[in-house]
């Protein structure tokens, strides 16, 4: 058993299953905790996790000792706890956690979508939480898993390189010392802001989900979803939500990958345009499309990641107008209203920063 840092992992979905069995693989001493007891019942009959994988060393039983719905129970003994949940659900989680908190202790976001960290900072704040706790968040999810069972996970990849960021980023260093015997994986993700704003599931997956609807609906997802739902028309849109992204960056002091840079960087793809480059990437065929509206590509992806990076930009004064016309189709599509359910920079307490004021609050945590 490793010694070193105790884990308590948040969500037993596909990716938190995953996790927690392989960390325990690991040998650290891992517990995990679901807001719905039934779907982690057999987890604790059975102990813990079966874990497969093409890696032996990701491959058997994780023994997971502490399996529970009780939020104190789970993360009292914790150093690290990693919230491996859809974003829309990281709010109801810091509320949950606030009164249980202690100083010293890390929370992860696996990933904090865009500005995940801010808002999770804040809730504990307006939930009475007074705990010296650093928040950090991933820019991407470290593995490709699924749920093969409910006491099975399968990991088919796990990523190379993965930047994280602390809230603040004076923090981070600390973070990584105390993650890399787990996950050396982890690198530098400079801030919560560089980490949100290189979110490119904000970019390629509500366009790509609402500007195929049709063929969604009808064919409940039978194609390919990147394959042959960019043509050159959605590429084109695709490339407007981007640009919109990166000027929001740049407006905040910072140098966004594009998409294109993106897949070099992830799948060493490259293409003239958007339109080639992704028909360029052996690892989107035969990959299907959501077989119904109602789907986190929509409803985590638009109010989470969309939202306030357009937020951002019409408060820095950039023009997002390729992303109002996303979300407020997922608003008509889902009659629902994702900017005001969504992240905004009102909700975050933000609103009232200027850039090097909002700069400083990540960077060194102070603010005016």
């Amino acid at each position: 058993m490793n010694a070193q840092t105790h884990y308590t992992v948040i969500g037993a979905g596909h990716g938190g299953k995953a996790m927690a069995a392989h960390l325990a693989l690991m040998g650290f001493r891992v517990a995990l905790w679901n807001r719905t007891f039934e779907h982690i019942e057999v987890i604790k009959m059975r102990g813990g996790v079966d874990l497969d994988s093409s890696e032996s060393a990701q491959r058997g039983f994780g023994e997971i000792p502490l399996v529970t719905s009780n939020m104190a129970e789970a993360i009292e003994e914790a150093e690290m706890i990693m919230v491996v949940l859809p974003s829309s659900a990281h709010a109801d989680v810091a509320k949950i956690m606030a009164p249980h908190l202690r100083n010293g202790q890390i929370v992860v976001l696996h990933p904090g979508r865009t500005c995940g960290a801010l808002e999770f900072e804040k809730v504990l704040g307006e939930n009475g939480c007074t705990a010296d706790v650093t928040i950090a968040e991933a820019e991407t999810f470290i593995y490709a898993s699924r749920s093969d069972g409910p006491a099975q996970a399968r990991i088919f990849r796990v990523k190379e390189a993965v930047p994280l960021a602390a809230l603040p980023a004076t923090r981070t260093a600390a973070v990584l010392k105390k993650i890399h015997a787990a996950f050396p994986q982890f690198i530098d993700g400079v801030n919560v802001l560089h980490t949100g704003l290189n979110n490119m599931g904000a970019i390629f997956h509500p366009a790509l989900t609402l500007l195929n609807a049709g063929w969604i609906e009808a064919t409940h997802g039978d194609y390919q979803f990147y394959i042959d739902g960019v043509t050159p028309s959605v590429a084109r849109v695709l490339e407007v939500l981007d640009r919109e992204r990166v000027t929001v960056a740049s407006a905040l002091g910072l140098r966004a990958r594009t998409a294109i840079e993106w897949l070099e960087l992830a799948y060493n793809t490259t293409g003239e345009d958007l339109h080639e480059a992704i028909h360029n990437q052996p690892g989107y065929y035969g990959i299907k499309a959501p077989n119904t509206l109602k789907h986190r590509y929509i409803f985590e992806d638009v109010p989470m990641s969309l939202v306030p990076i357009a937020s951002l930009g019409q408060r820095f004064g950039v023009s997002v107008r390729g992303m109002d016309s996303i979300i407020r189709l997922a608003c008509f599509v889902h009659r629902t209203d994702y900017w005001r359910r969504g992240r905004t920079v009102e909700k975050l307490g933000i609103s009232e920063l200027t850039v090097s004021e909002l700069t400083r609050y990540v960077n060194e945590g102070t603010r005016e």
